[in-house]
């Protein structure tokens, strides 16, 4: 890679720096805000000290969210929604992506039309609730996992991808005997390990961040995810009654428990994420080549 090295080009690079500079400490502060009162005191936190870092360090916020029921019940339902969801999704995604990226497939286009008036209609928030009650699914896991099992803008990407691949890596397999699933299996998913981590981090990150099927679609606060147990204690501020403890509250501030609650959500997405960063760019960038 040849660097310019001109006035012009130096300038840029600079302007690139500070810009992404700012973007980092833009999206980096307020994270660090939201760490530093979930570990301070609810004396410091009520008094309006706490800034960039803990004022009278304490984990008693913490204590107390994973002292009480609702919270870890919650967040054990997030991991198991998030982790059976995307593996649904995964799993019908790339079955349904590969066929579609074949151009010997009879009605392909006509399929591809069909499936790209999914992403402009839909039938709505009423019938689908309808539907997935006339299916006996309503208060069951699957009203939260089946509905979306595919979603159409992870599909199209996927199937680009797989549409990049070298047919010639299709026809040796064929001359040697595979079938289609053998090939599917054997050859093409080990070489799409870029774009099935990416669309992973999609499906993971929407079924983590998803709060409102489970309000309407769960009887019971029991199965609620940690999201939708979040969204009362931020939002509504029903404290004593998502922490069931009175006691608890009353000893440690409203706000430390916001934020606590707010940064046991945040870590699973934080811990992921560095594992799949390296196929993220690349996973997208090549799915985006060909339509």
């Amino acid at each position: 890679m040849v660097r310019d090295r001109s006035l012009s080009g130096k300038t840029f690079t600079v302007v690139v720096h500070v810009v992404m500079l700012f973007v980092l400490l833009v999206t980096l502060l307020p994270v660090i805000h939201v760490l530093s009162i979930s570990f301070s005191s609810a004396a410091a936190i009520n008094r309006g000290e706490v800034g960039l870092w803990p004022v009278e360090l304490s984990v008693s916020a913490y204590t107390a969210i994973f002292s009480t029921g609702n919270v870890p019940r919650s967040f054990f339902n997030s991991v198991y929604y998030t982790v059976l969801g995307t593996v649904i999704n995964m799993v019908l995604t790339t079955m349904m992506a590969y066929p579609l990226s074949r151009p010997h497939l009879t009605f392909r286009k006509f399929y591809n039309v069909l499936i790209l008036i999914t992403m402009f209609f839909s039938g709505g928030l009423i019938p689908t609730f309808l539907t997935v009650r006339n299916l006996g699914l309503y208060d069951t896991v699957w009203a939260i996992v089946l509905p979306g099992a595919i979603s159409t803008w992870n599909l199209i990407i996927m199937r680009t991808f797989f549409m990049n691949l070298p047919v010639e890596l299709e026809e040796s397999a064929q001359l040697d005997g595979a079938n289609d699933l053998t090939i599917f299996s054997r050859i093409i998913l080990p070489l799409s390990k870029a774009s099935i981590a990416t669309i992973t981090l999609f499906y993971a990150v929407s079924h983590w961040n998803n709060w409102f099927n489970a309000m309407i679609y769960f009887k019971s606060s029991k199965s609620y995810p940690l999201q939708t147990i979040l969204r009362s204690i931020v939002i509504n501020n029903e404290m004593s009654e998502e922490m069931q403890v009175d006691e608890v509250i009353d000893s440690v501030s409203a706000e430390g428990i916001k934020y606590s609650t707010l940064v046991v959500s945040m870590v699973p997405m934080l811990v992921v994420y560095p594992f799949i960063q390296k196929y993220f760019v690349k996973g997208v960038m090549i799915g985006s080549l060909k339509g």
